[in-house]
């Protein structure tokens, strides 16, 4: 006579496949890893070398017009004796001083003449840094959003990791390695919606649509993401993105689904021309204003532009097209700032 099919063999070899199926389901790496490295969600993983070798000379034979942005001093004495004020301070391109909740951060930091890994050749910086590395004051966090060499520069981190041997660097996956070989220990390293408390605050890596690598054969070995930032401090908690490099994706929904508002968002207007090449990657100013909204922004800056010549736009465009997005949004400018290279504000209360 056959087994029932209430019989309890059945039922725990039943219970068994099932118990197995979970786990594998829950070992399965996240979509976005792969057997070489890593991958984005909704799209290709950047511009490929024929692409570079097809777009570079129009890039280089291209008639440019240099532009000199004014750069504001800022109050270096009342930087570093501030542990009261939540404010922001655009450094360049993709680097802030953020004082938030008694805690100084800095993102992307970069203090070098060139974006490259040279200094006689690469992307020249324009607009020299508002403040030098002895200038910051006492850092305890430094947010790295991937390692592009705009925005993972060598000398910069390892002058930073000098001169505060407290900082706590945060980084996405595979960068903890390249730190330790430059003798930077302190490092917490995150996956795309991983977390961590970090001196207070909550740390979240987020996805964003991009690529990495420093050399030919090390392309998407290591991650790349944006940074949610939260501050349970009183009178003000607050939510903070750092958006990182990025193209725009379904990404921002996503965020936005987990984590809106957002109180503060740090995001890229430059970079973005020609949009045959470009615009997998770099968002231009509508889309950043597309960012704006998808995640419920009460407060946006604009970054990552006006301090190094990486594409073909000039390079006082994007505070111009980024007005025109805005107002073709019905957003009032007030709510996506344009810093100039310098300028101090304090974040809104309201």
């Amino acid at each position: 006579m056959g087994i029932a099919a209430t019989h309890p063999l059945r039922s725990m070899l039943g219970r068994y496949f099932m118990l197995s199926i979970m786990r594998m389901a829950d070992s399965a790496p996240p979509r976005h890893h792969t057997a070489r490295g890593f991958r984005n969600n909704h799209s290709s993983d950047g511009h490929g070398g024929f692409d570079a070798l097809r777009w570079l000379p129009s890039f280089l034979l291209k008639p440019y017009r240099k532009v000199q942005f004014p750069l504001h001093r800022p109050a270096v004495e009342q930087l570093r004796t501030n542990r009261t004020q939540d404010q922001l301070t655009w450094i360049g391109h993709s680097s802030f001083l953020l004082q938030l909740a008694g805690l100084n951060l800095i993102t992307d930091p970069h203090f070098s003449r060139r974006a490259s890994p040279t200094q006689f050749a690469g992307p020249l910086r324009y607009t020299p840094p508002a403040l030098k590395v002895d200038e910051l004051p006492s850092l305890d966090i430094a947010l790295i959003s991937h390692d592009h060499y705009d925005h993972l520069d060598e000398a910069s981190v390892i002058a930073l990791a000098r001169h505060h041997p407290k900082l706590q660097f945060v980084v996405p996956l595979g960068l903890k390695a390249w730190l330790r070989r430059r003798r930077i220990e302190r490092v917490i390293e995150l996956d795309w919606w991983q977390s961590a408390d970090v001196c207070g605050l909550r740390v979240h890596a987020v996805p964003a649509q991009h690529f990495s690598g420093r050399s030919a054969n090390d392309r998407n070995k290591t991650l790349w993401c944006g940074f949610v930032v939260e501050s349970a401090a009183t009178p003000v908690p607050r939510r903070v993105l750092f958006a990182g490099d990025t193209g725009y994706s379904a990404d921002f929904a996503d965020i936005g689904a987990r984590f809106a508002p957002i109180d503060l968002a740090l995001l890229p207007i430059g970079a973005y021309e020609p949009r045959w090449f470009m615009h997998a990657m770099h968002v231009n100013p509508d889309e950043a204003v597309k960012i704006h909204q998808d995640i419920g922004s009460r407060q946006s800056v604009a970054m990552h532009w006006g301090t190094f010549r990486l594409t073909e736009e000039p390079l006082d465009e994007p505070p111009h097209r980024l007005r025109r997005a805005l107002d073709a949004a019905g957003i009032p400018h007030e709510r996506f700032w344009v810093l100039q290279h310098g300028e101090t504000r304090p974040l809104i209360t309201d």
